[in-house]
């Protein structure tokens, strides 16, 4: 019945959108207007919450892992690619579709954030608890539009049609804006005496349990937060009254979206849908680019590396990100990546792919937020003293979230500590796996808690190796916030420093000229987000 249920939410929400946008938009293009107040929340909720999911599981996952160096591509095969990547050659139309599709999207993923704010404006009663996850699911996402990309248009956003040209909002005001919002939701999600229409299967995340949005939004609060933990001032006075009130019923498990994605045309999970197999089973492009940077795959073999961030210790969560060369290649058995950057003379002959701990099927789930990431932001929380709990075991209950997520269970590892002496049959849990690692990681610095003299590195760093394919980006803005984890630029970038920002895309000087601010190339690397005081 669920299934029936989805799939005529997804093909009404797509005519929908397809009769009332055209094939481009951006945010200053009227999409819904004449459909606001048509459509009832119910009918809405399933679609906009997998639209924007190829941009953060596809586009913004690969930007993350190659800024941090986790992915490169397969040099051998392919000539030219992730040049402008490698080389930090920021332009208007670098990655353009982050914005566009983040905001509005486009008749092919329906649409972006919008389709939240016509939930939430829907002028009929009884439907506050589609309302409450509409908003939380806008703060979301906006707040990775002002982590990207600073100032951007808010308080006149999204306005169907009234206004085709927003105003810009201060970055800082939109995160105390998302705050607002996200509080507003919780009121009416922890009501005792909710008696608003219920959400059923168009809540492809909990199935309309309303408990699994509450910690999702305190989740996400504890992040909206966090950002803003390396300034003083106005703004520490302000978290330490927010911290005070913040509800601890953060996530314990994954919030997974699941609709569920099927071995369909149109359906199929999309990080596997791009990374994985087409609907025919036949390996995608990326499937066969998409390769391990030398970097990480020499750092999670506990190798000696050029900026002397080795640790000595096997990681093996390795071989569940990346494929081991297949026997009679040369390398056979061995996790190999490429240099970024690298060239076609340089790099080893035969290299590794994505892992089956990421490509697990057309219909494995996608992480609205995972488990591991949780428990790291609790870690960081617990340990700058804004909540209570043990810094220490929210960190390790960090990394084996993360083994169960990659599935480390019954795989060849290598032996801890000694990756040369050959590999170790070990049949053993994610729960084994994850406590002999955490054992033998703990007293090394970077990756273990008591090892490790700045216990923010070894959060960032853990979380690096967590969210590798699963939310990569966000170690790109931990980066920025933190300065952690520090890995190398590629050998062509032609910045010494990653960007803070991206770009206003060109679009928006086209549709918004009066409104979007001036901002040269330069300032893609000079200019940060109010919370980035490194």
């Amino acid at each position: 019945m669920k299934k029936h249920i989805y799939k005529a939410v997804y093909l009404l929400v797509f005519a929908i959108t397809f009769n009332a946008c055209e094939s481009t938009l951006d945010i200053n293009e009227s999409q819904v207007d004449a459909t606001e107040g048509l459509v009832t929340p119910d009918l809405l909720l399933a679609g906009a919450i997998l639209a924007p999911r190829p941009i953060m599981d596809v586009t913004l996952s690969e930007l993350g892992s190659i800024f941090m160096n986790q992915w490169g591509g397969d040099i051998n095969n392919v000539t030219g690619g992730f040049q402008d990547e490698f080389r930090l050659n920021l332009t208007q139309n670098f990655y353009p579709t982050v914005w566009r599709d983040l905001f509005t999207g486009t008749t092919t993923n329906q649409r972006g954030i919008a389709t939240y704010q016509t939930i939430i404006n829907f002028e009929g009663e009884g439907y506050d608890n589609h309302k409450a996850i509409a908003r939380i699911l806008k703060s979301y996402y906006y707040q990775y539009l002002v982590d990207l990309y600073g100032d951007v248009p808010y308080s006149e956003a999204l306005q169907f049609g009234l206004n085709y040209t927003p105003a810009y909002d201060d970055d800082m005001s939109i995160y105390r804006a998302l705050i607002e919002d996200i509080d507003l939701a919780l009121v009416t999600l922890n009501d005792s005496d909710n008696e608003f229409i219920p959400v059923g299967a168009e809540d492809v995340v909990f199935n309309g349990d309303l408990t699994g949005w509450v910690k999702v939004a305190n989740t996400l609060k504890l992040r909206i937060l966090l950002r803003q933990s390396e300034l003083d001032g106005e703004t520490a006075s302000y978290l330490t009254a927010q911290f005070a009130t913040l509800d601890q019923n953060f996530l314990t498990m994954s919030a997974e979206i699941d609709p569920p994605y099927a071995q369909l045309e149109g359906k199929q999970n999309p990080f596997w849908n791009n990374y994985g197999k087409d609907v025919a089973g036949i390996d995608t492009f990326d499937n066969d680019f998409i390769v391990p940077s030398e970097y990480m795959a020499e750092f999670l073999k506990g190798n000696a590396l050029e900026n002397g961030s080795g640790t000595s210790v096997a990681d093996p969560r390795l071989i569940a990100l990346y494929q081991p060369i297949p026997a009679g290649l040369e390398g056979e058995g061995e996790v190999v990546g490429v240099q970024q950057g690298a060239d076609n003379t340089t790099s080893p002959p035969e290299l590794s792919e994505l892992g089956p701990g990421l490509l697990r099927g057309p219909s494995q789930v996608s992480f609205l937020f995972s488990a591991a990431e949780s428990y790291f932001l609790q870690s960081e929380a617990a340990f700058r003293g804004y909540i209570g709990g043990d810094a220490k075991a929210l960190f390790q209950e960090g990394i084996l979230r993360s083994f169960i997520a990659l599935g480390v269970d019954t795989r060849d590892v290598y032996p801890v500590g000694n990756p040369q002496a050959g590999e170790l049959n070990l049949e053993t849990t994610p729960a084994l796996a994850a406590a002999a690692y955490i054992a033998a990681s703990n007293n090394v610095n970077r990756i273990g808690w008591d090892g490790s003299g700045n216990k923010i590195e070894a959060i960032m760093t853990q979380k690096w190796i967590a969210l590798t394919g699963v939310n990569a980006i966000e170690s790109f803005i931990d980066y920025n916030r933190t300065g952690f984890p520090r890995t190398p630029l590629s050998i062509i970038a032609e910045k010494p420093t990653l960007p803070k920002r991206l770009l206003y895309p060109a679009s928006e000087y086209s549709s918004n000229s009066a409104n979007v601010p001036n901002q040269p190339a330069a300032e893609a690397f000079s200019t940060s987000i109010f919370w980035d005081v490194n």
